[in-house]
C-alpha cells in the first residue's frame, strides 16, 4: 500500500471506479478491494488497475470502510487525483454543436445526496456543464461521485465566486435565464427554453438567493397539487432539466 497523498480522495463503489477509469480525468494511484476472489465486476475493475499498471491492495472490511469512510463501498476503492474544477469559460463554450446550449446553475445546494442526484439527471440529459458557488454549496466529493453513480467523474463543473456574476456573463454570451421558484406565477412550461439555456435550481430550504433570482430572465414554478408546498430539490431539477431537453429536441 502506497503512503497517501494529501492532494488525493478516496472514491469507492462499483459505479465511481468504473466511470473514474473510463472518464480518464483523474490520476488512478491505488485501487483497493476486500475480497480474494472478487466478482466479474470487481474483477474487471482489477483488470483495468492493471492494464494501467495501477497498484492493487487486498484489504480486511475494517480497513476498506475506513478508506472510503462508509459501509457501502461495494467491496472496491480508489485512490484518485482529486477533482478538477473547469472555468466558467470552458463551461460558456462546451456545447455539442446543435446551438441548444444546456447550462445548470446550483444556488446553494448543500445535501450531497441532491447534488449528486441532480449531477447524474444533468449527465443523463446531455448538460453541458454545472457551476457552483464557492460558499454555502456541497462540494464535488468522493460522496457526491458515489450518489452520483460516478457520473460526477464525466461532468464539466466551475466553482465560482458570484453567481450573479456568472449569471451576467452567461447573459452577455447569448444564455436565457431561468430560475426556479415553487411560488412563482408563471409555469414552467410557459418558458421558451429553445437555445442557449441557463437552469437556476436554488437550495433545500431557501431556495434561490434574492440577488440570483433578480438577475434570472425568467422565474418559474412546476405546477403542483398545491396539498405541500414543494418538491425536493433534485426532483425539480430533473423535471426542469428534461422541459429544456424536450422543448430544445422539439425545435430541432
Amino acid at each position: 500500500m502506497t503512503k497517501p497523498d494529501k492532494k488525493t480522495e478516496t472514491l469507492c463503489g462499483i459505479h465511481s471506479v468504473t466511470e473514474a477509469f473510463r472518464a480518464g480525468k483523474r490520476k488512478i494511484v491505488e485501487v483497493f478491494t476486500v475480497r480474494d476472489n472478487p466478482s466479474k465486476r470487481l474483477q474487471y475493475l482489477i483488470s483495468q488497475a492493471e492494464k494501467n499498471r495501477v497498484p492493487v491492495s487486498v484489504v480486511d472490511s475494517e480497513k476498506m470502510e475506513k478508506l472510503a469512510k462508509t459501509s457501502h463501498h461495494q467491496d472496491i476503492a480508489a485512490r484518485v487525483s482529486s477533482f478538477q474544477f473547469a472555468s466558467l469559460t470552458d463551461v460558456i463554450n462546451a456545447s455539442d454543436g446543435s446551438g441548444n446550449r444546456r447550462v445548470l446553475l446550483l444556488d446553494g445546494i448543500v445535501d450531497p445526496h441532491n447534488l449528486g442526484a441532480i449531477i447524474r439527471t444533468a449527465v443523463c440529459a446531455g448538460v453541458d456543464g454545472i457551476i457552483l458557488p464557492k460558499d454555502r454549496s456541497s462540494s464535488p466529493t468522493p460522496t457526491v461521485s458515489r450518489i452520483s453513480a460516478g457520473a460526477l467523474e464525466h461532468v464539466l463543473m466551475a466553482q465560482i465566486t458570484n453567481m450573479a456574476g456568472a449569471i451576467k456573463v452567461l447573459k452577455d454570451e447569448g444564455f436565457w435565464v431561468t430560475g426556479l421558484d415553487a411560488f412563482a406565477s408563471r409555469s414552467l412550461y410557459d418558458i421558451d427554453m429553445t437555445g442557449p439555456v441557463a437552469l437556476v435550481i436554488g437550495g433545500e430550504e431557501k431556495g434561490i438567493r434574492p440577488l440570483v433570482k433578480k438577475s434570472c430572465d425568467y422565474i418559474a414554478a412546476i405546477p403542483h397539487s398545491g396539498i405541500i408546498d414543494s418538491m425536493n430539490a433534485s426532483v425539480a431539477g430533473a423535471i426542469a432539466i428534461y422541459e429544456v431537453v424536450r422543448q430544445q429536441k422539439k425545435e430541432s
